[in-house]
């Protein structure tokens, strides 16, 4: 059972939850759509990151989604998951060292659009876990 009761706005539980609040739902939608499609970094890529993140964020709904596939992972995909797990350990005490390995890689751009995927992601299993939202027992 969540902390708060899931509101009638929204297709799933997580929406449900934030549907208390339309504005930010909606707002919160949008931008969720344009992080997790295919942008300077695949879907695919960032899919890998966001279950990565999910085994260390708190949140059971998100994590109950799977572990990263390590049998889907290229050279790129594996540095993003490599980066994400070190945000998870080491959070702002990230250096510029581990830029200097990502740029190897990456472009700006892409370094922007993966470390702006990370914090929305973490927001979001953070939201989740705050609320203690569960995944459905079917």
């Amino acid at each position: 059972m969540t902390n708060i009761s899931l509101s009638g706005n929204g297709s799933t539980p997580f929406q449900q939850l934030l549907g208390h609040n339309t504005n930010v739902l909606s707002a919160w939608n949008n931008l969720g759509e344009v992080l997790e499609g295919d942008n300077s970094l695949s879907a695919s890529l960032k899919e890998q990151v966001r279950r990565t993140l999910a085994q260390k964020n708190g949140c059971e709904y998100c994590k109950a989604k799977g572990k990263p596939n390590h049998d889907l992972f290229d050279e790129k995909t594996s540095l993003a998951v490599g980066f994400a797990e070190v945000f998870l350990k080491q959070r702002e005490e990230i250096n510029e060292s581990f830029f200097h390995v990502l740029k190897e890689t990456f472009t700006d751009r892409e370094i922007s659009e993966l470390c702006a995927f990370i914090s929305f992601t973490t927001a979001s299993q953070y939201f989740g876990a705050l609320l203690a939202l569960k995944p459905n027992k079917e």
